[in-house]
């Protein structure tokens, strides 16, 4: 009866906001506007912009081509790092003399960093230019919060505490047409001491596995090939179901939708991975073997400090399993250095995790003060000169594994996914293998979106030089 009540109410949300879609395209349709959306952080604010995107589209905005010429202008924001902040801080205080100009120009910001009080309050006392502003509940109101500043003519202020209802199948713009990313859940319960995210997003909530399904099927029927499965922690997949499902049974249910070739998930905890998930990775045929397991640090006592809940052993002990069930796949993590008290014996048990685990790469970190988390008020902070010396250490280490793990697809034909057309080279194409190898092979951009055969002849330390066979 609960999961009919909440489908009920979803369902009847997303009426109501495409009601007001249409009626604001209605509204607009003499206008040729103008959108230009920025997106800070991870790819969950990734997929949130998306729909974003397939709002505005669906209202009847086109995209911009340069930011200051755009009818309506959206931050979506992260609130993970203190500089990203300051970064959205210094792009909103540009726009100031934009709007100057332009006063008819809208101005919205959203995502991470507008859950915080601190931030609502310097806004309204600073940055009076700013028309719409909300959170990571409500994106899904974004036509609604539009129709309330037209017809306002004033700022709209829209910051939840907590998420309501999962609303879904609401228009969304894909990057690309043959990979798209799809939430599971949303929210976090695991508190990392240098973590804002729990405080931003909000506690675990599951998606349900039959919305999940039938968006991925539609996603297939519309070409997608490719599917990263998204969460903060996909391990605790299944919090607040109903029905209990655990993350390994989801992605067995997803690997059989006819179609579909590979399947990608982030973020795992290490924590939690189960033997389970291991066991399904091992045998399917579409799950990319490539596991992102963040370890931050290689020092257990560190990590208890970060209330991480495992230690350099355990963690250890998870990767053998894993490379014990699955001897090719490719293992990628997060490194924070210089987190407070971090001693050089710690740095070096870090450095000696990336030489056990030999990371194909990893997202390596100085840390930095979050305003908000336990570990901002924690003593023994480490001066930046300390840090930058160990962190150049870590990548030194990084730089040795990752080359040696690239060295070893010379020779070998892999089935490559091309993505894009190379930056660099014309007449070049990028993509990725299985184990999310970048390879770059000579094509053109004909060959987007398809499978080819690759040798691989040539490699460095973070890419690899492929041609199609």
């Amino acid at each position: 009866m609960k999961r009919t009540g909440s489908v009920a109410l979803s369902h009847e949300e997303t009426l109501r906001q495409k009601a007001i879609i249409e009626k604001l395209k209605h509204r607009l349709k003499d206008r040729e506007l103008t959108y230009f959306i920025t997106t800070f952080g991870c790819q969950m604010n990734a997929h949130d912009s998306e729909m974003i995107k397939g709002i505005l589209e669906d209202i009847g905005y086109r995209e911009a081509v340069l930011e200051q010429e755009a009818d309506f202008v959206i931050y979506n924001t992260c609130a993970v790092r203190e500089n990203a902040e300051q970064r959205v801080y210094g792009r909103i205080g540009h726009l100031k003399s934009i709007k100057r100009k332009r006063p008819e120009m809208m101005i919205a910001l959203c995502g991470c960093m507008m859950q915080q009080p601190t931030v609502i309050q310097e806004l309204k006392k600073k940055h009076k230019h700013i028309d719409l502003v909300f959170g990571t509940h409500n994106l899904y109101k974004l036509a609604e919060l539009l129709e309330t500043r037209l017809d306002s003519g004033s700022a709209v202020y829209d910051i939840w505490d907590a998420h309501k209802e999962i609303v879904e199948d609401l228009p969304t713009i894909r990057k690309h047409r043959f990979k798209a990313s799809v939430n599971i859940m949303y929210g976090c319960n695991n508190f990392c001491t240098y973590c804002i995210v729990p405080y931003v997003r909000g506690r675990e909530r599951s998606r349900h596995p039959e919305d999940i399904l039938k968006e991925i099927t539609e996603l297939v029927e519309d070409g997608v090939v490719e599917i990263m499965l998204l969460g903060q922690n996909v391990n605790s997949y299944g919090t607040g179901l109903d029905l209990p499902m655990t993350f390994a049974e989801l992605i067995h249910e997803v690997e059989k939708v006819e179609g579909l070739r590979r399947i990608r998930f982030m973020t795992p905890h290490p924590k939690d991975l189960s033997d389970d998930l291991i066991q399904v990775m091992s045998v399917s045929q579409k799950i990319c073997h490539h596991v992102h397991l963040p370890i931050q640090s290689g020092s257990t006592r560190l990590l208890k400090a970060m209330n991480r809940h495992y230690t350099k052993a355990s963690y250890l002990d998870l990767v053998s399993r894993i490379k014990a069930k699955i001897p090719n796949v490719a293992i990628t993590t997060d490194l924070i250095i210089g987190f407070p008290s971090e001693t050089e014996a710690d740095n070096e048990d870090t450095i000696d995790v990336i030489h056990q685990v030999e990371y194909n790469t990893a997202y390596t970190f100085i840390y930095s003060k979050r305003t908000g988390t336990p570990a901002a008020n924690m003593e023994d902070q480490i001066p930046e000169s300390v840090v930058k010396e160990r962190f150049n250490k870590v990548l030194e280490a990084m730089d040795i594994v990752s080359l040696k793990n690239s060295e070893k697809h010379i020779g070998n034909t892999y089935e490559l996914l091309v993505e894009e057309v190379n930056h660099k080279k014309a007449d070049w194409v990028s993509g990725r293998l299985e184990d999310n190898h970048l390879v770059h092979v000579q094509g053109d951009e004909s060959l987007i979106g398809t499978f080819v055969d690759v040798k691989i002849i040539g490699s460095k330390t973070y890419y690899l030089v492929g041609e199609i066979i």
